[in-house]
C-alpha cells in the first residue's frame, strides 16, 4: 500500500476537511510556519486585507500530518487544491516530513508552500504591521483574529509553541474586539 500524507501547519491543523485514518504530530524542515499572506478572501478583503500562515523558507516547522487512505485520496488532494489554490498564491509540494514520536520516520507529504512571486505574499512584516491586517481581517471565513487564536490554541493542544504566534495572539486578547 501506498501511503498519502498531507502535513498542515495552519487551520488545516484543526480544520483539515478530508477523511483521514491517522493523524501525528510532525516536523518539516526547510521551512517554517509564517504569517506572510495576505488574504483577500477567507479571512480578508482586497480591501481590508487579513493575514493567513504559508510555509516560508528557512528553519523547521512543527505541524500536524495526516495520512489518507488509498481510497480517499484523490477526494482529499482535489479537496485541498480547490482550498488552498483559491488565488495560486502557495505552491503545492510534496516534501519529506519527519513523524515526531517515530524518530527514524519521515514520509512524502503534500503540502502548500508560499510562493513568494505572487501579489498576495507580504514578506516578513513588522509586529505592528501583523497586528493591524489581523485586526482589520474578516473574510468568508470568519475574522482573522478567530484564525490565529485557533490556530495558537490548537498548536498548544499538540504540544507545540509557536513564539511569533503566541505573542500576537496575547495581544489580541488584550485589544478590543473592533478597531
Amino acid at each position: 500500500m501506498h501511503e498519502n500524507w498531507v502535513f498542515g501547519y495552519g487551520s488545516l491543523m484543526w480544520n483539515p476537511g478530508f477523511r483521514f485514518i491517522e493523524r501525528q504530530r510532525a516536523v518539516i524542515h526547510g521551512y517554517h510556519r509564517s504569517l506572510c499572506m495576505l488574504s483577500h478572501m477567507y479571512r480578508g478583503t482586497p480591501d481590508r486585507p487579513g493575514l493567513v500562515l504559508g510555509l516560508d523558507i528557512g528553519g523547521a516547522c512543527h505541524g500536524i500530518a495526516f495520512r489518507v487512505a488509498d481510497e480517499d485520496w484523490a477526494d482529499a488532494s482535489a479537496y485541498l487544491r480547490a482550498r488552498e489554490q483559491v488565488t495560486n498564491m502557495y505552491h503545492e509540494v510534496v516534501k519529506p516530513v519527519r513523524l515526531v514520536g517515530k524518530e527514524a520516520e519521515k514520509v512524502p507529504a503534500l503540502t502548500y508552500a508560499v510562493d513568494r512571486t505572487h501579489r498576495q505574499y507580504a514578506g516578513r512584516l513588522s509586529f505592528e504591521d501583523q497586528l493591524h491586517h489581523v485586526r482589520q481581517g474578516h473574510g468568508q471565513s470568519g475574522s482573522c483574529t478567530d484564525y490565529v487564536l485557533n490556530t495558537v490554541q490548537h498548536l498548544r493542544e499538540a504540544g507545540i509553541r509557536d513564539q511569533p504566534l503566541e505573542r500576537l495572539a496575547q495581544a489580541l486578547l488584550k485589544m478590543p474586539a473592533k478597531i
